[in-house]
C-alpha cells in the first residue's frame, strides 16, 4: 500500500471517488464543522432564494480535502439547481468556456475546481459573464474585428483554489462571498466518522471512533479514508467490527501513527532534525533532501505539520518544533 497516497488529502482512484461521493452531505445541517461559514451560506441562500435570484458567486479557499466541492454540491441542492463541473486546466480554449456558459440555465452553478489555473483568456471572458452575465465573442480578426456580445442566464460561479495568492485581484473581487476553509477539530472529525460508519453499516466502538479521528489530520477525506482502511481490515481479521484493539492494529498496518503522521512526514521531520540540526533550512534543500517536489511539501504536507505544532516557519526555513523533536527520538 503506498503510503504517500494514503493520508493524502487529494481524491485518489475512480471506486473511491464514487465512494467520496456517497458519503457527502447532502444539505447544510448535515454538513459537519466549518460553523461560521454554514450561518453565512445559509442566510445567502435564503435570501436569494426569497428574492427568486441565484446566489452571488461564491470562492471557496483552503487545503485538499476540507469540503471545497461538498459545499458547491450543497450549495446547488439548497438552490434547487442544476451544477455543471469543470476545473481551470481543462479550460484551454474560449470556445470551451463558451460552451459551458452558453449551456447553463437560469439559476444554475458552475463549479470550477483549481479556479487558479486558469488562463488569463478564459479569466478575462469571465469577467463579463460573472458581472452582466453576458459573453462577449471576438468575430473576425485584425482591423474588420468586432465584439458580439450574447446575453447568458443569470447564474452562479463557485471557484475552488488551494492557493488563494495565485487568484488575480480583478477575479477575486468579483465574488461576493469568499470563505476559508480551515482544518477540523478532532471533535468534528469524529462526526463525521460517525456519520460515515452509519452509510457504510460499520459497526464501530466509541474508543475506535476516537482513535481514528485523532489520526485523520483533521481532514474529512483522510478520515473516511482511513475508516475504509480499518473497516477492510477488520472484515479480514476480524468479525467486521471495528473496536479499539481492531482500530489500533489496522492504523499501526498503516504505518499511521497518534499524530496521524504517515512516513514521508516523519521522514520531513527527521531530515530537519538529523540532518540540519533541528533547521532552519530552505524549502528548496528540504525537498530535494525528501525526494519530494516543492508544491507538494508546501500543500499537502507543511500545512498539517504546522497547524499540529511540528514545524516552524522562519524567514530562513522551517525548523522543527521541541514536540517534534520528542516524537523523532521516540522512533530513534
Amino acid at each position: 500500500m503506498e503510503q504517500e497516497r494514503l493520508t493524502q488529502p487529494h481524491t485518489q482512484d475512480e471506486s473511491e471517488a464514487k465512494t467520496e461521493i456517497s458519503l457527502r452531505p447532502n444539505s447544510l445541517s448535515d454538513f459537519v464543522g466549518q460553523s461560521q461559514i454554514k450561518k453565512q451560506l445559509d442566510i445567502a441562500i435564503q435570501a436569494a432564494n426569497t428574492r427568486g435570484e441565484p446566489i452571488e458567486h461564491v470562492l471557496l479557499y483552503g487545503n485538499p480535502g476540507l469540503g471545497k466541492t461538498t459545499l458547491a454540491h450543497i450549495i446547488s441542492k439548497e438552490m434547487n439547481s442544476n451544477i455543471k463541473i469543470t476545473s481551470g486546466p481543462a479550460l484551454e480554449k474560449a470556445g470551451d468556456l463558451a460552451a459551458i456558459l452558453s449551456n447553463l440555465e437560469a439559476g444554475d452553478v458552475l463549479f470550477v475546481d483549481e479556479i487558479h489555473r486558469l488562463n488569463k483568456t478564459i479569466e478575462e471572458i469571465l469577467y463579463s459573464a460573472m458581472e452582466d452575465f453576458a459573453l462577449d465573442i471576438i468575430i473576425g480578426k485584425g482591423p474588420a474585428a468586432r465584439t458580439l456580445r450574447m446575453p447568458l442566464e443569470p447564474f452562479t460561479l463557485i471557484g475552488a483554489t488551494t492557493k488563494m495568492n495565485l487568484i488575480s485581484g480583478p477575479l477575486r473581487d468579483r465574488f461576493g462571498h469568499l470563505f476559508h476553509l480551515n482544518f477540523y477539530t478532532p471533535e468534528d472529525i469524529e462526526k463525521i466518522i460517525h456519520r460515515s460508519g452509519k452509510i457504510l453499516e460499520v459497526e464501530m466502538q466509541d474508543q475506535a471512533r476516537h482513535t481514528i479521528s485523532h489520526r485523520a489530520r483533521r481532514t474529512p477525506r483522510v478520515a473516511n479514508r482511513l475508516l475504509r482502511r480499518v473497516r477492510d481490515y477488520a472484515t479480514v481479521h476480524g468479525n467486521g467490527i471495528i473496536d479499539h484493539n481492531m482500530a489500533l492494529l489496522a492504523l499501526e498496518l498503516l504505518d499511521i501513527d497518534e499524530y496521524g503522521l504517515d512516513g514521508v512526514d516523519r521522514r520531513i521531520l527527521k531530515t530537519i532534525f538529523e540532518q540540519f540540526e533541528g533547521g532552519p533550512v530552505g524549502l528548496s534543500t528540504l525537498a530535494a533532501s525528501t525526494s519530494q517536489d516543492m508544491d507538494t511539501l508546501e500543500t499537502i504536507y507543511e500545512p498539517y505539520l504546522l497547524q499540529i505544532g511540528m514545524i516552524e516557519r522562519t524567514p530562513r526555513g522551517r525548523k522543527t518544533t521541541p514536540l517534534a523533536e520528542k516524537h523523532i527520538k521516540k522512533d530513534l
